[in-house]
């Protein structure tokens, strides 16, 4: 279980930290890639990490200056991500959806939907998105730091990576579930590929 410290921390990792914090955070985790997260900002890079050969479990995110600002854990082998006692990660999507809306649908923090409709806190830095796994369609936290959390929900704006918007989706989107839909083109530059 790790604890999200809304806009600090996730678990070990401490937003801001460098590549080689990470690695000393996580002794027991493999570094199974190394990858391009942005297609325009070849400088934004992430570490795919696991707790078993070859198995990811964790996506750490580095800016251009090298510093951590996005996590993401993997719906089936990730760590089990909890806010407020709230379990995120692995869970069904519609049924973590109603909790979510009825904990913070009043107060500090309320619930936003980006243009994909992944749902997400702003004010917590996180958006909420899924994963095909062998059990089914289940959640994937994604967190971001305070410095990066402005309308992080949003895919167009938003500081998370473009790679971590890119495949199953929370909802229908222009007739697919899955980003990009068949056929589409895109206009990223040549030879970039998402790393999932």
């Amino acid at each position: 279980m790790w604890l999200l410290n809304p806009l600090e921390s996730v678990g070990p990792l401490q937003f801001g930290m460098s590549a080689d914090e990470v690695r000393a955070a996580l002794p027991e985790a493999f570094e199974l890639k190394h990858f391009p997260a942005e297609p325009f900002f070849p400088d934004v890079y992430g570490l795919q990490l696991g707790f078993h050969p070859s198995v990811p479990a964790v996506y750490t995110y580095f800016n251009r200056v090298g510093r951590l600002f996005c996590v993401a854990a993997d719906a089936a082998h990730g760590p089990r991500v909890t806010l407020d006692g709230l379990e995120l990660t692995g869970r069904e999507p519609a049924v973590l959806e109603d909790t979510i809306l009825d904990l913070y649908s009043s107060g500090a923090h309320s619930v936003s939907y980006g243009p994909r409709g992944n749902p997400g806190i702003n004010g917590v830095g996180m958006v909420l998105r899924v994963q095909d796994t062998a059990n089914g369609v289940l959640t994937r936290p994604v967190l971001v730091g305070r410095d990066w959390a402005d309308r992080c929900t949003d895919d167009w704006e938003g500081a998370i990576p473009e790679c971590e918007w890119l495949g199953r989706q929370w909802r229908v989107h222009n007739g697919s579930d899955i980003w990009p839909p068949p056929g589409h083109v895109t206009k990223w530059p040549s030879g970039w590929t998402p790393p999932f």
